[in-house]
């Protein structure tokens, strides 16, 4: 049976981050069936290979510095910074110093839950 809300707080020390690549881990930090907040860890040269889905998705660069592709258009993006993609829409990063991208669906990544 899967989830479909998570408890009101987590914290991400309590939780063990999954390998969801080389170089990259994630945190679930909360969601329901409308929205899940991710967080992705990376390695400096990981790489989140191209893809899509039918999820909108909005990411904050929390630090590190990444090559983001977004529908074939490529940009560097650092601490502070955050990107939007649409559903149905190409995109990858490829880490560049490491550090942390947080990511909001919507609606929820079922294929994330376990």
């Amino acid at each position: 049976m899967m989830l479909t809300e998570s408890a009101n707080f987590l914290f991400s020390k309590e939780i063990e981050p999954e390998t969801v690549g080389e170089g990259i881990t994630r945190q679930i930090l909360g969601f329901n069936e409308q929205i899940m907040m991710v967080r992705v860890t990376f390695e400096a040269g990981a790489e989140g290979y191209v893809h899509e889905h039918f999820h909108s998705q909005a990411t904050y660069v929390e630090s590190g510095e990444f090559e983001v592709n977004v529908g074939g258009e490529i940009k560097t993006l650092t601490a502070g910074d955050g990107f939007y993609i649409a559903p149905n829409i190409s995109h990858g990063a490829v880490c560049k110093k490491a550090g942390v991208l947080v990511d909001v669906f919507s609606p929820i990544r079922a294929d994330f839950l376990k």
